[in-house]
């Protein structure tokens, strides 16, 4: 059994509004919760500190929860959730972000399953194999490392693992991406370490790569890693962002 949290915020930084926007007669955040709902989840909820998108998740029968503005991150708006709804700590809840409309009911089934199966992790998420250079080598494509037992090791905007023989004339020489994944935002969460992560402040990495999973890393977080079933489509985060949703729906790939 788990829960599913929508974080979703009105005022975001580089595209307002983002999560009202439409696709196909409907709010991105309506596709998001659509798709959580698909998912198996006992209970899915949209935690939001904003009234439009409090009334547009009523007006397609979703439960909302209104959080404090003054959250950080998703996690943060999460964590409030679990402590105002009085969730047991041993309970899982998933994180899927507001601005994922194509994010596929399976993943968020499949990380909440990988979690539950592993008794003594805090954590999970999902990757997937990079298949080019141009993905391996781009900072906005978040990598991860993991042991042998699906352990997370490292995340980094950084091309890692880097083989040092395959890219004999500099990074736009690498032939070898053996063993590197793109790191797809969604996790799953043991109520206890949510709680426990939200109270920590921003750690040393965290603040360097800007990647809040490495705060849970530096404090001995065990956060198991999947291979995901299915490649999502894009998230949104920019008005071009939304037009390859857009068409990617159209072409019957949502």
């Amino acid at each position: 059994m788990f829960r599913v949290v929508i974080p979703a915020r009105y005022a975001s930084t580089r595209l307002p509004g983002k999560a009202l926007m439409p696709l196909e007669g409907k709010p991105i955040v309506q596709w998001v919760y659509e798709r959580a709902s698909a998912a198996g989840a006992h209970e899915v909820l949209i935690a939001t500190d904003d009234d439009l998108i409090v009334s547009a998740a009523h007006s397609f029968g979703a439960e909302v929860v209104m959080t404090s503005a003054g959250h950080a991150s998703g996690t943060d708006r999460i964590a409030e959730v679990a402590r105002v709804r009085g969730w047991s700590p041993a309970s899982v809840v998933v994180n899927v972000q507001g601005d994922e409309p194509l994010m596929p009911a399976a993943l968020i089934r499949q990380v909440a399953v990988l979690l539950a199966a592993h008794a003594n992790a805090d954590m999970a998420t999902l990757a997937s194999p990079i298949t080019t250079l141009s993905e391996f080598l781009d900072p906005n494509t978040v990598k991860v490392v993991a042991d042998g037992a699906g352990r997370a090791l490292y995340f980094s905007r950084a091309p890692i693992p880097w083989n040092r023989d395959g890219a004999p004339a500099g990074l736009a020489s690498q032939r070898d991406l053996h063993g590197a994944r793109r790191h797809i935002g969604i996790y799953a969460y043991r109520v206890a370490a949510l709680l426990r992560l939200a109270a920590l402040p921003v750690s040393a990495l965290e603040n360097s790569e800007k990647l809040e999973q490495l705060r849970a890393l530096e404090d001995g977080f065990d956060i198991r890693v999947g291979e995901a079933a299915q490649r999502p489509g894009p998230d949104v985060n920019t008005l071009a962002d939304l037009e390859r949703v857009r068409a990617q729906i159209a072409h019957g790939h949502g």
